[in-house]
């Protein structure tokens, strides 16, 4: 069991999201200490590191809470999760399309201004 100074720490996440995760129900519950100090298990902990993965993913918030609720739901919901993770990949994959191009972009004109230099020392 960890507490939230710790998982927030590991996970390189403010205490104030995890708390925010755990009230918008991206989190259950976690289990709380005698004197109410959170313990996080380690399936607490690895749904924060996907949470976090997710969100730098640009999965919105909304869209996690809805994905959730399908676990939560059971396995007859492996279907429509899977097409939400199929979405979001799609969507990273054409930023980083967009990404690509912006980087060839750049690569082109430090090479043309790095020739411009060479041309001039000449």
């Amino acid at each position: 069991m960890m507490r939230i100074s710790e998982v927030s720490q590991q996970c390189d996440i403010s205490a104030d999201t995890l708390r925010y995760y755990e009230r918008v129900g991206l989190l259950p519950p976690v289990n709380r200490s005698d004197s109410g100090i959170r313990d996080y298990s380690d399936l607490d902990v690895r749904r924060v590191e996907f949470i976090k993965g997710m969100r730098t993913a640009g999965l919105a918030v909304e869209v996690l809470i809805k994905y959730y609720g399908l676990v939560q739901q059971g396995e007859d919901t492996m279907e429509d999760r899977k097409a939400i993770l199929i979405e979001q990949r799609a969507e990273i994959a054409a930023r980083m399309a967009e990404l690509q191009k912006t980087l060839d972009l750049l690569d082109y004109k430090i090479s043309f201004y790095e020739n411009a230099v060479l041309e001039a020392e000449n």
